[in-house]
C-alpha cells in the first residue's frame, strides 16, 4: 500500500505527475533551512550572553559638580524669562574594557517642565576608567508661560534665592570593546538640581553636588 501511495501517477498524456514528489521535497529543504536558522540563532544568542558576561559593563557615572546661576528673573509684563546657569558636570567611565564614544550631547535645562534653556556639547572618545568634564552654560531670554501654582512656585524659590531646575542630557553614544563598536544608543541623563541663585556674582551660594540617573528612552541595554 506504501509503495502505490508514493508511485508517480500516469496523467494520460504520457507523463507522470510528480506533485505530491515535489512538495515532500520542498518541505523537506524548508525544515532543513529552517533549523540551520533555528541553531544559529543558538549560537548566536550563547556567544552574546558569553560576551556579556565577560565584558558586562559598569554605570557610567554623571554628577553635577557645581552650578552657577546669576540671573533668574521673569518679566512681569511679558513672561519673558532672563536667565545665566553654568554647570560643572563629571563623567566616569569605571569600565575596564569598555570605551564610549559620546558622538553627540544635546543639553537642556527646564524649570516646572518647561525648557528654558538648550545647548549642544561637544562630543569625545572617554577610554577605559578615564573622568572627563562638561561645562554646558545657558544664557539668554525665552518665553516662560507658568500656571498660578507655578507663579506661586516661583515667587516662593525667589525669596529663598534657590531654584529648582532640571538638566536633561540626550546622548547619542557607541560602546568600543577590543576592535567592535556597537550601533548608536540613545540614553538620556537626567539631573534634578537644587540651584543658589548668585544674583552679585560673589559665589556666596552653596550648591550640593548631585548624581544623575540613566534614563533610556528606547528601552535598550544600560551602560
Amino acid at each position: 500500500m506504501n509503495e502505490a501511495h508514493y508511485r508517480p501517477r500516469y496523467n494520460g498524456s504520457g507523463n507522470f505527475c510528480c506533485c505530491r514528489f515535489l512538495n515532500c521535497c520542498f518541505c523537506c529543504i524548508f525544515n532543513f533551512i529552517f533549523q540551520i536558522i533555528c541553531a544559529l540563532l543558538v549560537i548566536v544568542g550563547i556567544v552574546v550572553l558569553i560576551f556579556w558576561v565577560i565584558f558586562r559593563p559598569s554605570p557610567v557615572k554623571f554628577y553635577v559638580t557645581d552650578a552657577s546661576l546669576t540671573q533668574f528673573d521673569i518679566s512681569s509684563t511679558n513672561d519673558i524669562l532672563h536667565y545665566n546657569l553654568a554647570l560643572n558636570m563629571t563623567v566616569r567611565n569605571p569600565n575596564k574594557r569598555i570605551g564610549i564614544y559620546y558622538d553627540q550631547i544635546e543639553a537642556r535645562a527646564l524649570y516646572v517642565g518647561q525648557v528654558f534653556g538648550m545647548t549642544v556639547v561637544t562630543g569625545f572618545y572617554q577610554g577605559h576608567k578615564e573622568t572627563d568634564y562638561l561645562n554646558p552654560v545657558f544664557n539668554g531670554q525665552t518665553l516662560l508661560v507658568l500656571e498660578n501654582d507655578n507663579v506661586s512656585e516661583f515667587n516662593w524659590e525667589a525669596g529663598l534665592e534657590s531654584f529648582s531646575i532640571d538638566i536633561k542630557l540626550d546622548l547619542k553614544v557607541r560602546l568600543k570593546v577590543l576592535l567592535f563598536k556597537t550601533p548608536k544608543l540613545s540614553p538620556r541623563i537626567e539631573c534634578d538640581l537644587k540651584v543658589p541663585l548668585d544674583s552679585e556674582g560673589k559665589g556666596s551660594g552653596y550648591f550640593e553636588t548631585k548624581r544623575c540617573r540613566f534614563n533610556w528612552k528606547h528601552g535598550l541595554m544600560p551602560l
